[in-house]
């Protein structure tokens, strides 16, 4: 969810001369063969897909890992490492048998007791894991293969939330890893999924190896969206750092790389006019936002982060990236296009912004100078484009503001930080998330409005929590007159400010068939090389 795909490659692209710079890759490697694929995907530096929301620990983590229920196509849950299922006529008790086949890549099986620490530990982190351990009397195992979940009242959602892929997400761990608190990374890498991550290969910065699972036993229904049999058919997945677009680029054209997860906005022409490349649009397109800290001035003042809704100016923040036909605005909490956009109160959207609107909010809410420190991605040039141009805006209308470069890294222990700016704070940062993300309130962190228990930037609306926890128990037309009422009170007390939706496609070489397009995960499995 909250970081995108697009977080991986470093701009700043002459076009014309991609062709004519010599490889790295070349120099460093020899040629991909038939069995090996290699992807250009973003600096993974984060390796437990509890631990974390971003999607490159995603689609680490469902390599190596596996999941109880995955999501098809049509985005319904169906059984993954469970064989059997069963739910009491009260719809409180279910009971879930693990498939014949399931092992651990150290050799030793899967139980019925790692599911259970593994649910455990997700509950203490996920949204939706926390709703299911707060309506939870028990968690527990019946044997080796077999566990119940026993609930206080019914949950038609379990299913759903089980099978979500947006982090932090409930992978399968060994308990041994499982007990360790979901605060704490989990670095042994050791999973029961289609890949083994290999460690004696892993060049941090450079590229990560990912090798067949030969022991992997996939279902035997065929592959949909991330559900049904997992069956890898290459022998070996290499991750490439390459933060440098020029050189990703030349690599893709020569062969030498197969696929790269965000190609440059500037690069899509030349792509459709290469007849050895292909262009792969998104299943769901990327939805971009910024979270003000709520906690430290000047957003602790709802006026403030009133002023921010009004001051963007959508379509240009998404020109600093994207060419226009890949862009929309956008006015709905829960995106562009879901089962609950809607419109309500949305008068503050203006074609252009409105900067006198603004600059007035800011008056209202006493500010008197502060600085405004926006965090600036340096390894993501989307978002590093869109903080200088909001960084720009602000000084416009006379706010003191600054820009804090910081790569994925810093990124992340920073925006933890809920200090003043003077210790090391923050007061912007921009991310991106699925327009499907945008539609969960549940299984989707950053919706919450819990404060300081809750995701980056800290917005509390008790209210509007309320109306939240309602949203697991109720049928589709009323999560719809739900929304609504969410919406109205999102922006009013604005803990999150939208910035455009972009469509953001991948890229591949031709003979890379088979790739599965899913938000928020680039899945390893079901894709082969071809030849010629």
């Amino acid at each position: 969810m909250p970081i995108s795909r697009r977080e991986m490659i470093k701009t700043g692209l002459a076009v014309g001369a991609a062709i004519s710079i010599p490889s790295v890759l070349r120099a460093q490697t020899a040629p991909t063969d038939a069995r090996t694929v290699r992807m250009v995907l973003g600096n993974l530096n984060v390796f437990d897909p509890m631990f974390t929301t971003y999607v490159d620990t995603v689609t680490h983590g469902l390599a190596i890992y596996d999941t109880l229920f995955a999501l098809d196509s049509k985005y319904m849950p169906q059984p993954q490492m469970v064989g059997k299922w069963g739910v009491s006529d009260d719809k409180k008790i279910y009971t879930f048998e693990l498939r014949d086949g399931l092992s651990w890549h150290d050799g030793s099986a899967v139980t019925a007791a790692d599911c259970v620490a593994s649910i455990r530990r997700w509950g203490q982190v996920n949204p939706g894991g926390q709703l299911v351990m707060s309506r939870a009397k028990d968690i527990s195992k019946k044997d080796d293969k077999t566990f119940t979940i026993a609930l206080e009242e019914p949950l038609g959602l379990l299913l759903e939330l089980l099978a979500k892929e947006v982090g932090p997400v409930p992978v399968m761990m060994r308990e041994k890893d499982a007990n360790r608190p979901a605060t704490e990374q989990v670095t042994a890498n050791i999973g029961s999924g289609p890949f083994k991550f290999n460690e004696a290969l892993a060049k941090p910065g450079a590229n990560f190896t990912y090798e067949r699972n030969e022991k992997y036993v996939p279902r035997e229904e065929a592959s949909d969206g991330l559900a049904g049999g997992k069956v890898v058919k290459v022998d070996r997945v290499i991750w490439e750092v390459i933060t440098d677009q020029q050189t990703a680029f030349a690599a893709l054209q020569s062969g030498e790389i197969d696929y790269i997860g965000a190609p440059a906005p500037d690069l899509y022409s030349m792509i459709e006019s290469d007849p050895n490349l292909q262009l792969n649009l998104p299943k769901s397109n990327d939805v971009f936002f910024m979270r003000m800290n709520c906690l430290q001035k000047p957003f602790d003042n709802v006026k403030a982060r009133q002023a921010m809704l009004n001051l963007v100016d959508q379509e240009a923040v998404m020109r600093t990236t994207y060419p226009p036909e890949y862009i929309r605005t956008i006015t709905s909490f829960f995106g562009n296009d879901t089962l609950y956009s809607n419109d309500e109160n949305t008068g503050w959207f203006k074609k252009g912004g409105d900067p006198e609107k603004a600059k007035q909010l800011f008056k209202e809410a006493g500010y008197a100078g502060e600085k405004v420190v926006v965090l600036q991605r340096t390894d993501w040039t989307e978002a590093g484009n869109m903080a200088q141009f909001l960084a720009a805006t602000l000084r416009k209308i006379g706010v003191n503001a600054e820009l804090a470069p910081v790569d994925s890294s810093a990124s992340r222990v920073r925006r933890a930080k809920k200090g003043p700016v003077e210790n090391d704070g923050w007061s912007i940062f921009i991310t991106s998330e699925s327009s499907y993300s945008s539609s969960d309130p549940v299984g989707n962190v950053t919706l919450s409005a819990n404060g300081e228990g809750g995701w980056f930037g800290w917005p509390k609306s008790d209210e509007y929590e309320a109306l939240r926890a309602q949203w697991a128990f109720v049928d589709t037309g009323q999560r719809k007159a739900l929304a609504r009422k969410m919406q109205q009170l999102q922006w009013d007390f604005v803990g999150t400010v939208l910035l455009g939706e972009g469509v953001t496609p991948t890229v591949s070489r031709k003979a890379l068939t088979g790739l599965i397009t899913f938000p928020d995960c680039t899945p390893f499995w079901n894709m082969e090389k071809v030849s010629a």
